[in-house]
């Protein structure tokens, strides 16, 4: 269920679906770079004001889905105008600095950005541009990455599947809201 927080400022409403901390896992997979599954953790925040802060850190998995070494970190600052056009501006750890813009799909909660300016340190590695497709799917959030560098044309390169995380303020909310449930629970489906 997507909730619209009574303090958001109503133009990010069309954006609310990503809102939260969410958790998961994907695969990664780019000529020059080993092929690797990868945990990630999400965070979407707002203040009140007309743009949503982002926050991504992944990592590299073993086989048994333990946390090798850090993958990527990235963050930056999404907003929506009225005609459901969406820019972002974010930062990357390894010293590319990009531009999205995209939009917010009709009737679902899908965003797709493509980038429209990259910027590099010395330090980073090769990269000319990207494309990413956001979708709330399920209670989900999926998204695809695609990247292209001098010796490579755009292609896929990173996608993971996220769950929503529920922290223990949020579990404790819920207790406090709960109302007037049955005590033995069957009740409730009834």
């Amino acid at each position: 269920m997507i909730e619209i927080p009574s303090d958001l400022n109503p133009d990010l409403v069309p954006l609310a679906f990503l809102l939260g901390n969410w958790a998961g896992a994907g695969v990664t997979d780019f000529p020059g770079a080993e092929k690797a599954n990868f945990g990630q953790e999400v965070s979407f925040t707002h203040d009140g004001r007309d743009f949503i802060e982002y926050r991504s850190y992944t990592w590299v998995l073993d086989s048994e889905g333990n946390k090798v070494k850090p993958l990527e970190s990235e963050s930056g600052f999404w907003r929506i105008d009225k005609d459901r056009k969406v820019e972002v501006v974010m930062v990357r750890d390894d010293g590319v600095v990009e531009v999205w813009y995209g939009e917010l799909a009709d009737k679902k909660p899908q965003i797709d950005l493509a980038t429209d300016a990259v910027a590099r340190t010395a330090a980073s590695g090769p990269y000319t541009g990207g494309k990413r497709l956001y979708g709330y799917v399920k209670g989900d959030l999926m998204w695809v990455g695609e990247k292209q560098t001098p010796e490579v044309p755009l292609r896929p390169y990173m996608s993971a599947q996220l769950k929503k995380v529920v922290t223990p303020e949020e579990v404790a909310d819920m207790a406090r809201n709960l109302g007037d449930l049955p005590d033995d629970g069957i009740a409730f489906f009834k």
